[in-house]
């Protein structure tokens, strides 16, 4: 078994293994432990090891089916190996914070999640990407049904309403899927093997016009898992609703599925596709309402958990810009930022989850003053908070600094197009960002509470997987080539013609 297949397992092993009565908190942070070092190891390892067909490393293939060609296949470029970097940092903090009163099925629902999106980094198996992703959203409709806050009929809503959107997103990516796999196939012998279907592409790429309608039924599929406007409005009250773990690993991690999907799969088969001019003007349109219109919705919200929810569709558009851009830089400062994103809404909503348990309410109004009571708190807090802004010296600033730049210099014109001109407006959703976020900053750690709430500090032991979260933004803030080293490997898309 090779380790890339260890590292997709073993939270499900251990999911299994709680299941059938083994120590419940042990075996699941403990899992969550061992992964994360072995993805450090492999970090530390990718530079030297051998790369193979499609730039990726560590590879292995079990045939599953031989027509069609399906094969159970793992490996790891840099794109991957950040985004199971993010994964496995999340899964350690989300089952960290699980509380000793609750049931055994939060921390199976997290396992099962982190082992989804994990299967989805590594599989280098089209039908495989797929079927991991979808292993992934059940424990998450059904923790949102049963465990997820308010009152009965409300999780149902919400949950049901999540599933309706999701289910239809995936299907339209399954047809959209389906439809590139028949068209590479070329009427031979299908096959899901995504180096298989990248080799075809090069050598007999599709007429340009059918690429643009191939990327747009993908665009549509992934985008609406990443909750891009306007099959966005599922995202915000499944988040607010969710489990605190599921919270965190969903909008954390899972979410990113949709944009890794885009780079991995639709740029590289389709390279021509996202810069067909009605594709790209309905994508650059698409991304405007989650950068300007969302920001506009999350200024509006009164309630912690709804700016939080609102925030993570309003930064999507971001990472969809840099994919829109098409160009090297703004493609790494896309993946950059899904990492920044991930680490800083699964420290913020962890932080949430706390406040909620203590103090029983998440309103603005009825909080004040909690910097005089939780120090620690509050600075980790601030960290999650000024990333979410794009500070200087945290991890989001770097990615988002790219994109824009890349963006902005997309096609290499010096006239100002279409995609210069949604560069500009989308520089305002930084200041919409510092608006709602200082704000909610100032109700909740400044003045005093008007309903006299007060919270303390997490205990030495539960301040660890937050301090880690909060390590991992100043860390690559302050040092991205950390990360951006890992990028060599990420093909660079065709520059946007504007």
């Amino acid at each position: 078994m090779s380790v890339l297949e260890i590292v997709i397992l073993l939270p499900i092993v251990a999911a299994l293994a709680i299941w059938l009565g083994a120590p419940v908190r042990a075996t699941s942070v403990g899992a969550a432990i061992i992964n994360l070092l072995i993805v450090l190891g492999l970090l530390f390892q990718f530079k030297s090891a051998s790369v193979e067909a499609g730039g990726m490393a560590f590879t292995k293939a079990r045939v599953v089916l031989e027509n069609p060609a399906i094969t159970f296949g793992v490996g790891a470029d840099g794109m991957s190996l950040i985004l199971v970097l993010l994964t496995a940092l999340v899964t350690l903090a989300a089952v960290w914070q699980i509380a000793k009163d609750k049931p055994a099925i939060y921390h199976i629902a997290s396992l099962l999640i982190a082992g989804g999106g994990l299967g989805a980094f590594l599989s280098t198996d089209v039908f495989f990407i797929y079927a991991f992703h979808e292993l992934a959203l059940i424990p998450t409709f059904l923790m949102i049904g049963l465990y997820g806050h308010g009152e009965d009929s409300h999780r149902k809503a919400v949950a049901w309403k999540t599933t309706i959107y999701l289910g239809a997103g995936s299907l339209i990516l399954l047809a959209g899927l389906a439809w590139l796999v028949l068209e590479y196939s070329g009427g031979q012998k299908l096959t899901f093997d995504l180096n298989a279907l990248r080799a075809q592409a090069a050598s007999t790429p599709l007429p340009v016009e059918k690429q643009g309608m191939i990327f747009f039924v993908l665009l549509l599929g992934f985008g609406t898992l990443v909750s891009l406007f306007p099959l966005h409005s599922w995202a915000a009250p499944a988040y607010a609703t969710a489990p605190t773990p599921v919270a965190m690993l969903h909008a954390g991690v899972l979410k990113k599925f949709g944009l890794y999907g885009l780079i991995r799969i639709a740029l590289p088969l389709l390279p021509q596709g996202a810069q067909v001019e009605w594709v790209q003007q309905a994508l650059l349109f698409m991304l405007l309402g989650n950068i300007l219109i969302m920001g506009f919705v999350t200024i509006a919200q009164r309630s912690l958990d709804q700016i939080l929810g609102n925030s993570s569709v309003m930064h999507m558009g971001y990472i969809f810009l840099g994919i829109a851009a098409g160009t090297e830089i703004a493609l790494q400062g896309a993946v950059l930022l899904m990492f920044a994103h991930g680490i800083s809404i699964a420290l913020l909503f962890a932080l949430a989850g706390r406040m909620r348990n203590q103090l029983g309410t998440l309103e603005l109004s009825k909080l004040g003053g909690l910097a005089s009571h939780a120090p620690v708190f509050t600075v980790l807090f601030a960290f999650g908070t000024f990333a979410s802004i794009g500070l200087p010296g945290l991890a989001n600033f770097a990615g988002e600094l790219m994109v824009f730049l890349g963006a902005f210099g997309g096609g290499g014109s010096s006239t100002i197009g279409p995609l210069q001109w949604t560069v500009i407006f989308a520089l305002w959703g930084v200041v919409m960002s510092a608006v709602y976020m200082l704000r909610a900053y100032r109700s909740i750690f400044q003045g005093t509470a008007s309903a006299g709430l007060f919270m303390n500090d997490p205990a030495l032991s539960q301040r660890i997987p937050l301090i880690l979260l909060a390590a991992a933004l100043l860390i690559v803030g302050c040092c991205p080539w950390l990360l951006l080293g890992l990028l060599k490997s990420l093909a660079a898309a065709p520059v946007a013609a504007m």
